[in-house]
């Protein structure tokens, strides 16, 4: 009967985990131009079927197989025949991964071919993220037998997806008209905000599978600390957005403050089980304030994220995993802890941005072309490689800008 009860509770918490999908379409779509909304919704949608399939094949026996000096999974690669617990944890971590590319998604957007991007999404999962989780989730990896602490993934999901998508836009260059010459930022709003807002709230709520799910087992007590440490953070990392703006004088954005939130909800996903509700707060405001510092510093350095996904996911993933080491309950500050955790935080960059990079190159020397041509940029890329536009009572209709071209 308990492993009946932890299986139903793990199948709920892949649904919620999957339906972050939707958030990451509304998020993303809502900061991207109405001409691209299509083109970003696609992206996600097709690659989490792609992420799926390839994840199934092969990602899940590198993280998850028996491992070969802590490095890599030798087994458990296209699985059949499957206990049901067993496929309820295969296809939870399933999620994970699909997770991960998404966050590469929205950082690429509006310049990026759907093509590139594909092949780009089939490679990480298949490579970059599964030997990532095996150093940090798989019982013989070797950052686990050091102790390392990552419940949910501020390594191996937010991390890995921040460096795969710092690679990606260092590849592509920024936006057209993104930067002046002289090096001033220019802005280029998102067509739909209240798009974002809902989306930030549906992302909210799978966080709650997002970590929830991580325990396993629900006999071990954790849940509800679990839980209440991650709702905690995504308040104050809203909140610890809002001091920043206003203590530094800036414009009080919704979408700063909806990205804060979602930074607060990363920094609880490494130690939300091993972390006390006063010091989740501190980590989650800690996280919302350098979340808003970060994304501008990146801008300044003509860094062109679309979504800042690099700020949240990035910034917050290294806190996130630096808190759990310095916040452990009933043994806060211990040196060797916050060492391992640094070194699982350096290890995820040095892992996955170099490969990201590498293979970046290599699908934009394959395809012909990693980015779109620049006319195709300029009238949007849901005409011109989807045939199909967002809001066609008041864009053009694809016919119409073929005929023009």
């Amino acid at each position: 009967m308990n492993d009946l009860i932890n299986m139903t509770w793990v199948a709920i918490c892949t649904a919620l985990v999957f339906f972050m999908q939707a958030g990451f379409a509304l998020v993303e779509g809502g900061l991207s131009r109405a001409k691209n909304s299509i083109n970003v919704i696609m992206k996600i949608y097709l690659g989490t079927c792609l992420v799926g399939i390839g994840f199934w094949a092969v990602g899940y026996g590198l993280a998850f197989g028996n491992s070969q000096t802590g490095v890599i999974g030798t087994s458990l690669f296209g699985p059949d025949n499957l206990k049901a617990f067993d496929a309820v944890g295969l296809l939870y971590q399933m999620m994970f991964a699909t997770t991960a590319v998404s966050i590469v998604s929205g950082a690429v957007a509006e310049r990026m071919r759907y093509g590139g991007y594909l092949a780009f999404a089939l490679l990480m999962s298949l490579l970059i993220y599964p030997v990532y989780a095996h150093w940090a989730w798989n019982p013989s990896g070797w950052l686990k037998t050091m102790g390392f602490i990552d419940l949910a993934g501020d390594g191996a999901v937010h991390s890995i997806g921040a460096w795969c998508a710092l690679a990606g836009v260092l590849v592509l260059g920024p936006r057209l008209g993104r930067f002046g010459r002289n090096g001033e930022v220019r802005d280029i709003p998102g067509h739909n905000l209240p798009m974002v807002a809902l989306g930030g709230f549906i992302l909210w709520m799978g966080w709650f599978g997002f970590n929830g799910g991580s325990i396993g087992s629900l006999e071990s007590g954790l849940l509800g600390t679990v839980l209440l440490s991650t709702y905690l953070g995504g308040c104050a990392g809203g909140l610890g957005a809002l001091a920043f703006m206003r203590l530094t004088g800036r414009p009080v954005l919704m979408s700063a403050s909806v990205n804060g939130s979602l930074c607060g909800l990363v920094s609880l996903t490494a130690g939300a089980a091993t972390m006390s509700p006063g010091f989740a707060i501190l980590t989650g405001l800690i996280a919302g304030a350098a979340c808003t510092w970060g994304a501008e510093a990146l801008r300044q350095r003509r860094i062109d994220d679309t979504v800042d996904a690099i700020a949240v996911h990035g910034i917050g993933g290294v806190w996130g995993l630096l808190a759990a080491g310095l916040f452990y309950q009933g043994d806060l500050f211990n040196g060797p802890r916050v060492l391992v955790q640094l070194l699982g935080a350096v290890a995820a960059f040095a892992w996955a941005f170099p490969v990201a990079w590498l293979l970046f190159k290599l699908v934009d020397r394959v395809m012909g072309g990693l980015r779109a041509p620049t006319l195709n940029e300029q009238r949007g890329l849901d005409a011109t490689e989807h045939h199909e536009i967002g809001y066609p009572e008041f864009q053009e209709s694809p016919g119409q800008l073929h005929k023009e071209s």
